[in-house]
């Protein structure tokens, strides 16, 4: 006879099975549709025995905000070599960009998507997520400062409001230049508009390839911040 699972070992399995549930549930019915009980009744459990891991549905949520923070940022860093050039490695994070949305669709929306009606993420938990999926883009950035090729001389002059808030963010994460901070969020931005687009499928009809579109955008990125 072999020997019974250990206890730990159970309630991990479980664990993740809530998990991988959850997210068939939004891929079937969106975010704000998450439900516990559903969750449950699929997994053959019962509702007091998924609460003994997630009280409420908001904590479920903030588990898969994390973890879908935590997998963005690890498709990043697993894409990104530091001995190539900035412009080839800024390259290839964009599009490692793409490649995880169109894997992970589900994930995407639930971090970079429409709120969910009611839900608010507790901070202390899910900006450290947030922040550690940047990580990977600032150290490129910097990089392409520290060896001159990074286009920082044609930026629009910061107001004070602006620089106020990007010193206080330095501060905090003793992180790179203010610029760096600054570029980082304005290239984020404008890769996930044209993702969200099309995973919205909200291209014009005639885009029939918006991976094309996507790529020039990129392309244009490397063209205005960096030196080949």
């Amino acid at each position: 006879m072999s020997p019974r699972p250990k206890q730990n070992t159970q309630q991990e399995n479980l664990h993740d099975r809530i998990k991988e549930t959850a997210w068939k549930q939004i891929a079937d019915n969106g975010a704000a549709a998450l439900s516990l009980r559903a969750i449950a009744r699929e997994l053959g459990i019962t509702a007091p025995a998924i609460y003994n891991y997630y009280p409420r549905r908001d904590d479920l949520v903030t588990a898969l905000i994390v973890d879908a923070f935590d997998s963005f940022g690890q498709a990043q860093k697993e894409s990104d070599n530091p001995d190539r050039s900035p412009a080839e490695r800024l390259r290839t994070l964009g599009m490692a960009y793409r490649d995880w949305a169109m894997k992970y669709p589900q994930r995407y929306h639930l971090i970079f998507g429409t709120p969910i009606p009611g839900y608010h993420a507790p901070a202390e938990i899910t900006l450290p997520a947030a922040a550690g999926s940047l990580i990977p883009l600032m150290g490129v950035l910097d990089a392409g400062l520290k060896t001159g090729k990074l286009k920082v001389d044609n930026l629009a002059p910061k107001t004070p409001a602006l620089s106020s808030m990007l010193d206080a963010w330095k501060q905090n994460i003793q992180g790179p230049d203010v610029e760096i901070l600054y570029l980082a969020v304005v290239i984020a931005s404008r890769v996930h508009g044209l993702v969200s687009m099309e995973i919205g499928e909200q291209m014009p009809g005639f885009i029939v390839d918006p991976g094309e579109v996507y790529r020039r955008e990129v392309e244009n990125i490397l063209y205005q911040y960096l030196k080949e």
